[in-house]
């Protein structure tokens, strides 16, 4: 069972959001030091608005995906492994008294 919210399980199934963030951030980071367009202010505004956009979105998700997993794992009953899917199957907490 999870002791705490945010544990090394939960991180690994994260990372598929965490690779996005940070390829999203390198091209936010990128573009902020070097401007490959120009000076056009609605350009630069439309780039950083189809950049960080998407940045601010997947951080949202990720915070409430992490938030869901935590919860759910907390209070769900642990059986032995393809147990789970069986009639009559009892969480291990019960054999371990």
């Amino acid at each position: 069972m999870a002791k705490t919210v945010f544990d090394k399980e939960m991180f690994l199934d994260l990372v598929v959001n965490f690779i996005p963030l940070f390829i999203l951030l390198f091209f936010i980071v990128g573009y902020t030091v070097y401007n490959p367009f120009g000076i056009d202010t609605t350009f630069r505004s439309l780039q950083y608005a189809l950049i960080v956009t998407p940045f601010i979105m997947l951080t949202i998700l990720t915070y409430l995906s992490a938030k869901a997993i935590g919860t759910s794992e907390r209070d769900a009953p642990v059986y032995l492994p393809g147990g789970a899917t069986v009639d009559g199957a009892e969480p291990v907490e019960e054999h371990e008294e």
